[in-house]
């Protein structure tokens, strides 16, 4: 049988409409070509599930009995992906015109480019920030949402860590560190070769960490701002604030005691726990959960 043109995997958790949204995107942008797509849902409680069913048999949906966390299944949906090209995106993501082809023109024109990403707006036409740097002991002031970012936004700090707004007009693509893993088209055999995502991850920066595994390898992202998709931030993590905020601050903390201070005697990770531990408590401040998120902590030693 011949391979589809495209595989997209959406992981789905509590999506609502939304999902359908980002699948009749993905639709309309392949309406000429062949794709398939894999839903994979956590566990969702909305019946959000079962759009997936309306854009058969293009879609097959891969039901989780419980929430297995971000990266996990999305490497579900990778290992059976068809196509030579993967569109990793979120359920509460829609491409806009000419996305696809855009991203796919890029990855064409760049033997070594594993993955390719879209400027992605907010709902409200403001640019989100997809495109940046590695994160390092000042992404936690300086990152996409930090208040000295908005303050300070011509930094040199700002702008090494979110890349979008230093990109000169009229660029076709520039590489970059790290790509919002919210909307991203990929090579298979590299995302293969460096086996998908990491799993300890089950919520957040791992696509942070698999773009520095992919250029360890050999490979590298680009960021394409000639091409868009929307993006509405948090839309599966609004039921389980205070579970979304502790997986934000676990999978930081793996991701530094990763990448950035290996070695589990390092003293850098002791200040990074206590940096991350009090911002953590600082946010968790009247937040609660209303839907059951429950991710399992990073262990101590990575």
């Amino acid at each position: 049988m011949t391979p589809p043109e495209l595989t997209a995997v959406l992981v789905n958790y509590n999506a609502g409409d939304e999902l359908r949204v980002a699948l009749r995107s993905i639709a309309d942008e392949m309406a000429e070509g062949s794709w398939e797509a894999f839903v994979v849902d956590n566990a969702s409680l909305d019946g959000s599930a079962r759009i997936a069913q309306e854009f058969a048999p293009h879609t097959t949906l891969i039901a989780n009995p419980q929430n297995v966390g971000f990266g996990r299944a999305v490497n579900q949906g990778l290992a059976r992906a068809r196509a030579s090209r993967v569109l990793i995106m979120n359920p509460d993501c829609r491409l806009n015109a000419g996305a696809l082809a855009g991203l796919g023109a890029e990855l064409d024109r760049h033997e070594r480019c594993a993955l390719v990403g879209p400027r992605i707006f907010d709902p409200d036409g403001s640019v989100q920030g997809s495109a940046r740097g590695d994160p390092d002991m000042l992404t936690g002031l300086f990152g996409r949402s930090a208040l000295l970012r908005r303050l300070l936004p011509s930094s040199g700090a700002s702008r090494r860590n979110v890349v979008d707004e230093s990109v000169a007009p009229g660029t076709s693509s520039v590489v970059v560190d790290w790509l919002s893993g919210a909307c991203v088209l990929g090579r298979r055999d590299a995302l293969a070769e460096v086996q998908g995502f990491d799993e300890r991850y089950f919520l957040y920066w791992e696509d942070a960490d698999i773009c520095r595994r992919l250029r360890a390898r050999g490979y590298h992202a680009r960021y394409v701002p000639s091409v868009s998709a929307v993006h509405h931030v948090g839309h599966s993590s609004r039921t389980a604030r205070a579970s979304s905020i502790r997986a934000f601050h676990d999978s930081a903390y793996l991701y530094y005691a990763t990448h950035v201070a290996p070695g589990a005697l390092n003293p850098k990770r002791l200040v990074a726990r206590a940096i991350l531990a009090a911002r953590c408590w600082w946010l968790l401040r009247g937040a609660s959960d209303t839907g059951p998120l429950v991710p399992p902590h990073a262990e101590e030693n990575r």
